[in-house]
């Protein structure tokens, strides 16, 4: 960093221990204001001529105004059809609807793919608690109107009660407070050596948080003095910079759990006694690895006038400023960011020259009022204000005093418009549609295409013109989320437990966890109501970032329904198949709770039951059907044995009444038919009781065999 402490004419005191960080400071916002000068200057025009009005008039140059006699109080006509704004609001508004989201993948280093989705969810909690979409709004919008926005990521005490820092996301609501390496070779930043942010903090303020600069302040940080107004701020400068130490790579053995692990000797400076021995025991070791190399760490002061008044360690590995560029160009040793309105600044000028002109050849026609002999409308009063009351006839006089006729009163033609100038406006509007790519049918305006395919492919012609914004914004979210996913395991660096969100919304509790043995384990949770929760070691595991871009999750969630819902129109039999995801995806109260219902009446082959799980059903539906063939085979059995029993018991019961009767008859010969009648009667009597019974008995087996 030797060659960038150079002198200037600035008074940095010598006897300052920061003196020559001051003096690096100073050169490198020297070399950055040079580097920037024009295209800042593009960018602040850019940006005025997009928000220009009838009042302050952006988008005419002042010589225009002036030969149009401005300010004279005979002014000409200087209209502002501000038609370039909305072709800018249409990248803008796309990009605010399809949302661009930050998604984690797992590298390496034990990384896994469920702890992937966690660290997502973190991310996705930081965005929600710094309100990073609408600080992704306002970078997007300076980006497509200008060129040039930028994000920025910061971290700082959850609260006064805490030692825990949170990380956050914000955009810079100014850009030209940004000043950025111009040796950057990245597109997204990446390589960035040194930054600088510039802040106007209202005077009050600043006397109150720094009082011993009060009186010291005598001028701005690094000499930024341009649109300073000293009166009522005090401009300070926050200076990110990089700086390469000599460190050694060690590979570690853990004595308790065997595991290898490479630390930086730097790192164990702060290391128990007895670990520090362990170290220095494997370091005189042959057997344990090591290497040179030269370490990279991120540095961060505040400046104020000739002074550093903090500093610290960033605790990332690169500079937590991220540019959103629209279009860069370096052109013959000239550094130019273009926005989306640069292309339409001439179509624009011309659209208002052409309006304000035809406005104008109107306003020098002549009106149109009556022409009439004066001899004609004499003595008749009507004629004086017939342009402010509606008459319903007007008298005028047809002869004069000779009895001659007089030429009645007549109108001539109406003032016609230029064409000329209306030709010119058609033209404007079709030169700004040209150059920025987006047609009628990209702005809303319907044209001849009637089915949806071709409304979508003539819009698609607009959404490919103005790509590169939406690549750009996507690029600068991974970049994002590669410096968060870089801080987490070092701003995290204490258990604590927070609420991550799911895409969907739904939340979820979780521990992150820096001493715990395992990347992921789940435990009994002590402090969720949950019956369990999720153990995150944060240090573990390598992940890569993605950005997608597309539509909201409310957004995919109402195309799914309605695509579901056309599905089970036309298949109504495909409702006890897809039923439960058609109410998943709907949004109206109870709705998840009736897809939980129709879930348990889908098919087991439906919800993707493994061949294990079928063949279990299988088996013990076999099993019960064998059960209940055997069961029923000895009832057979037992009935058959039951009729047996019963069958030599109606013998017994027969021999025996027949040898009675048979004695009686020999005794009574008298009365023979009667014990014959009596005889027959026994028998058909105890053949009832004896079904009875058996027919109690089959229905007792048949109840237990059921049980």
């Amino acid at each position: 960093m030797s060659e960038l402490f150079l002198d200037d004419d600035s008074h940095t005191p010598e006897s300052d221990p920061n003196a020559e960080l001051l003096r690096a400071a100073k050169q490198r916002f020297k070399r950055c204001d040079t580097w920037e000068a024009i295209a800042r200057k593009r960018w602040l025009e850019d940006y005025k001529f997009y928000n220009a009005d009838a009042y302050n008039m952006y988008q005419w140059p002042d010589n225009a105004r002036n030969a149009r006699g401005f300010g004279t109080g005979d002014e000409r006509p200087c209209l502002t059809v501000n038609k370039s704004a909305k072709h800018c609001d249409m990248v803008i508004n796309d990009a605010l609807q399809n949302k661009s989201s930050i998604r984690v993948k797992p590298v390496g280093n034990e990384a896994t793919y469920e702890a992937a989705q966690i660290l997502e969810g973190v991310v996705r909690h930081i965005e929600y608690a710094s309100d990073a979409q609408s600080h992704y709004a306002r970078a997007f919008k300076h980006q497509v109107v200008s060129g040039f926005g930028v994000l920025r990521v910061t971290t700082d005490y959850a609260d006064d009660r805490t030692f825990d820092q949170d990380i956050k996301i914000t955009a810079v609501p100014d850009p030209l407070s940004v000043f950025l390496d111009p040796d950057i070779q990245e597109p997204d930043g990446s390589d960035a050596r040194f930054a600088f942010i510039f802040d106007d903090m209202p005077r009050d303020e600043f006397e109150v948080r720094y009082p011993e600069y009060k009186d010291r302040m005598v001028h701005t940080a690094l000499g930024n003095d341009e649109g300073w107004i000293a009166e009522k701020h005090v401009r300070i400068a926050e200076y990110f910079y990089k700086v390469e130490e000599k460190d050694t790579l060690i590979v570690f053995t853990d004595p308790t759990t065997k595991k290898q692990t490479t630390i930086f000797k730097s790192d164990t400076k702060g290391w128990a006694k007895n670990l520090r021995k362990i170290l220095e025991e494997q370091l005189e070791d042959p057997a344990t690895k090591t290497r040179e190399v030269t370490r990279t760490k991120i540095k961060w002061c505040k400046i104020i006038g000739d002074e550093i008044a903090e500093e610290a360690d960033w605790a990332g590995s690169t500079i937590p400023v991220v540019p959103v560029i629209g279009h860069k160009t370096v052109i013959e040793g000239e550094m130019d960011r273009k926005g989306h309105i640069r292309s339409m600044i001439d179509s624009q000028r011309m659209l208002n020259y052409n309006s304000s002109a035809a406005i104008e050849y109107g306003a020098l026609q002549t009106k149109t009022p009556w022409v009439a002999p004066a001899a004609a409308i004499e003595g008749q009063d009507a004629w004086a204000s017939s342009n402010l009351v509606n008459y319903s006839v007007l008298v005028y006089n047809h002869l004069d005093d000779d009895g001659n006729p007089l030429e009645k009163p007549f109108r001539p033609t109406p003032p016609m418009g230029a064409p000329l100038y209306q030709e010119g406006m058609k033209n404007a509007s079709d030169d700004m549609m040209m150059v920025s790519g987006q047609y009628q049918a990209s702005l809303g305006v319907q044209g001849n295409e009637r089915s949806g395919t071709a409304i979508q492919a003539r819009q698609r012609q607009g959404e490919n013109a103005t790509y590169h914004f939406v690549e750009h914004q996507a690029q600068a979210l991974r970049r994002l989320g590669k410096i968060i996913i870089d801080l987490i395991p070092k701003i995290y660096d204490t258990p604590r437990i927070i609420n991550i969100m799911a895409e969907d919304g739904t939340s979820q509790m979780i521990k992150l966890d820096p001493d715990a043995a395992q990347l992921m384990v789940k435990q009994k949770a002590a402090l969720t109501s949950e019956a369990e929760q999720i153990v995150l070691n944060p240090t573990i595991g390598k992940y890569e970032v993605i950005s997608d871009v597309g539509p909201d999750y409310a957004t995919r969630r109402q195309e799914a329904f309605n695509a579901l819902s056309q599905i089970a129109s036309t298949a109504p039999e495909l409702m006890s198949i897809i039923g439960d995801l058609v109410l998943l995806a709907a949004d109206f109260p109870m709705a998840e709770q009736a897809a939980e219902r129709l879930k348990r009446m889908v098919p087991p082959q439906a919800l993707g039951e493994t061949n294990g799980q079928v063949q279990q059903l299988q088996q013990e539906l076999q099993a019960a059907q064998a059960l209940s063939g055997s069961m029923a085979q000895k009832l057979v059995d037992l009935q058959s044995k039951l009729r047996a029993k019963d069958v030599q018991k109606d013998v017994d019961i027969y021999k025996a009444i027949t040898d009675r009767i048979d004695v009686l008859i020999q005794t009574h010969p008298s009365q023979k038919d009667i014990l014959q009648w009596q005889h027959d009667l026994a028998m058909q009597e105890h053949s009832a009781n004896l079904d009875a019974a058996t027919a109690a008995v089959t229905n007792s087996l048949t109840e237990d065999t059921n049980g």
